[in-house]
């Protein structure tokens, strides 16, 4: 109010200022002015001293504030200690009534317990356990200690009460099964009672689950990147691994000869067979009890969860002291994979939940088992086999990690196979040099089948975020392939196999070849323009210039076939066919002139000899040698119908430009005859290869 009134004070102040310049400017020219001026210049007089006097009372008035306001203060000042008083006093009652309540609930559950009413103590200590988390966020650090105290101290009473009398139930099922459970174990005599303990002892327990949550200060477990949040275990299935636990600590810590740092396997299959022992007793017994509690959990997978920290902890303990020593860690590596893939196979266990794998991932053990898999990739086939070392990893940038290396290693393998393949190169027809092609086609298939494999794609996406952290810088284009899906993660080393697998076909190819054209010179240059008709013989046989390239391509098919992957061998038989297609057509057929004997032999050798050889590979071989059926059809025609094609080819390319929609193209007229691959122009000089018999 004081500032306001010194504000308004200024306001009012500089009004009046600006009158009073106006008035004594308008004085100055007064003379000057006609009357109704002096009558304004006197209403603003009037004005001035009004303006004046409202100043004064509103001076006065601002000051009697001033003094009212400072008066207020005081007693402002006393109501707020008052008011403090009052708050703290409240704080104390309800510190006061915070004690009484703990101290009720604790003589209750006294009392309870005195009497043997369980579940009225286990209520109590639930009430008592909702008020701790109800002073959570208060500041009262003794009353919070206090509660916390009393909580334990009851809580640790009953959960021994409730315990024991559990395990003595438990006891009467033969529990722990050390061994596989036999027909032999009878029940016991009273088995409905029993039954009946077991579900009460149950639901008294998991009602003690969150007092004992807060007593252990137990979080929810971190799972790895990705994954679901794994709970505390449930305090039933706690009290059930404690014998189990003592027995694993008693055999796998201290100075006992089970506790081998070589023999990770005896700690690792223990658990599992743990596992396997108790599985119809969990399903069996304590399911239906947890369903019909309102328990939300699986109980074999409870149980697993529990016997899973026991060999998570000695993993952790052994991995460290492992380091340096490359068959040992190689072998715990081996185990543990084992070890992983019976868990979420045989017994089904969560991929949702941690197994062991993440103790492996831990920086120092993680880059030692890269650098021992760098070392012994020698131990897997062709680095292939990396991918199921690595497949079930929880995290990405761990997956990264091995892809990265497998890369490294196959990239690798075909330096290595390219190297050999140099010095084979000679003997291109080699057992050595077959295994090399079929080395390098293997990968090439198993590379390119990862590429629409649905991990690969996944890890793919992972890359793209990720992968330059690993694989190094990806660039845009490559990234934006990735990141569609159009590329793979394998695309460069697939373009290297394929070159080098191309590479080596082509030269057996060439060796195959050069062997042939050999063999085929005299059968090239036979005299087939004055072959006997085939009237003047009694049985077509083949040509004895052709025999040495039949048997050389028989022998070579065979001898591939035996050395060659199926998939190679098509692609080589099929290129050994299109080659000597053109190989028989240029060296043979157009070199040659030939009469109606001539044409007939050829036939018959391309036909009944040639063609069969391939017939073992496909149904119908001579479309892999269309030059040279092609070429046979058009030989063999019949005096008149060559004629008139000679002709209608010669009218054709007289009257090329001209469009004459009377007359059949030379393709279409080629076409009925079953000619398709051979040109025009290539038929033409085929007829004028007969032109000798032609004039007849």
């Amino acid at each position: 109010a004081s500032k306001l009134s010194t504000l308004m004070f200024q306001i009012t102040s500089v009004k009046i200022k600006c009158h009073i310049c106006l008035c004594m400017q308008v004085l100055t020219v007064s003379s000057s002015v006609p009357l109704r001026v002096s009558a304004a210049l006197s209403t603003a007089e009037e004005s001035r001293v009004k303006l004046e006097s409202l100043l004064e009372k509103e001076r006065v008035l601002s000051n009697t504030l001033q003094q009212h306001l400072q008066g207020a203060q005081v007693w402002a000042d006393g109501i707020g200690q008052v008011l403090g008083q009052l708050d703290t006093l409240e704080r104390h009652m309800k510190y006061l009534q915070c004690l009484a309540r703990i101290e009720e609930l604790s003589d209750s559950i006294q009392q309870y317990l005195m009497t043997n009413s369980m579940w009225d103590a286990v209520g109590a200590i639930d009430r008592m356990a909702s008020l701790d988390m109800g002073l959570r966020e208060s500041g009262c650090s003794h009353l919070q200690a206090f509660l916390r105290e009393t909580l334990r101290f009851w809580h640790k009473i009953l959960k021994d009460k409730l315990a024991s009398d559990f395990e003595e139930v438990l006891t009467q099922f033969h529990w722990p099964f050390i061994s596989p459970p036999t027909q032999t174990l009878s029940p016991p005599a009273n088995v409905q009672e029993f039954n009946s303990q077991l579900e009460l002892l149950v639901s008294q327990l998991l009602s003690l689950q969150t007092s004992d949550d807060l007593i252990s200060e137990k979080k929810e477990i971190p799972s790895r990147p990705g994954q679901s949040q794994t709970p505390p275990l449930s305090l039933p299935i706690q009290i059930m691994l404690l014998p189990l636990s003592k027995r694993f600590r008693y055999h796998f810590t201290g100075n006992r000869q089970t506790n081998n740092l070589s023999k990770p396997e005896w700690y690792l299959t223990q658990v599992l067979i743990w596992m396997g022992n108790s599985s119809n007793f969990m399903d069996e017994k304590i399911q239906p009890v947890l369903d019909r509690a309102g328990a939300k959990v699986n109980a074999r997978v409870e149980l697993c969860r529990g016997l899973l920290t026991l060999a998570q902890e000695k993993l952790a303990q052994d991995a460290p002291r492992l380091l340096y020593d490359d068959a040992l860690f190689c072998h715990l590596v081996d185990e543990v994979l084992q070890f992983e893939k019976e868990l979420r196979g045989t017994h089904s266990y969560p991929r949702t939940y941690p197994g062991v794998l993440h103790i492996l991932l831990e920086e120092t053990v993680f880059q030692k088992w890269l650098s021992v898999e760098r070392k012994s990739d020698g131990r897997h086939l062709t680095e292939i086999r990396l991918l199921e070392r690595y497949r079930a990893l929880p995290c990405p940038r761990a997956q990264l990690s091995f892809l990265a290396l497998q890369k490294e290693l196959v990239d690798d393998f075909r330096i290595r196979l390219t190297q050999v393949m140099k010095e084979e190169s000679r003997q291109p027809l080699s057992p050595r040099y077959c295994a090399i092609l079929n080395a390098a086609n293997y990968i090439s298939t198993v590379l390119s089948d990862w590429g629409d494999n649905v991990f690969f794609l996944q890890l793919q996406q992972a890359a793209v975020s990720v992968g330059e952290e690993i694989l190094g810088p990806l660039g845009a284009t490559e990234t934006g392939r990735l990141a569609s899906l159009e590329g793979s993660l394998f695309e460069a080393l697939l373009a290297l196999l394929e070159r080098l697998r191309g590479d080596m076909l082509g030269r057996l190819l060439d060796a195959v070849m050069r062997d042939v054209k050999e063999k085929a010179q005299p059968y090239c240059k036979d005299r087939w323009i004055s072959l006997p008709s085939q009237n003047d013989q009694a049985t077509m046989s083949l040509s004895s210039s052709a025999c040495p390239m039949m048997l050389c391509l028989r022998d070579h098919l065979l001898q591939l076939q035996q050395m060659l992957c199926l998939p190679l061998f098509q692609t080589f038989w099929q290129g050994l066919a299109e080659r000597l297609d053109n190989f028989i057509y240029e060296d043979l057929i157009l070199y040659n002139h030939f009469n109606e004997g001539g044409v007939a032999q050829l036939q018959y050798d391309m036909t009944r000899n040639l063609f069969p050889l391939f017939g073992h590979y496909c149904k119908r071989p001579e479309n892999f040698f269309k030059h040279v059926k092609e070429a046979c059809i058009i030989l063999t025609l019949k005096v008149g119908p060559a004629l008139l094609l000679c002709d209608m080819l010669k009218q054709s390319e007289e009257d090329e430009g001209i469009l004459n929609h009377q007359q059949p193209s030379p393709e279409s007229a080629l076409n009925e005859l079953g000619v398709y691959k051979l040109a025009p122009s290539d038929v033409q000089i085929l007829l004028n290869l007969r032109s000798a018999w032609l004039k007849q």
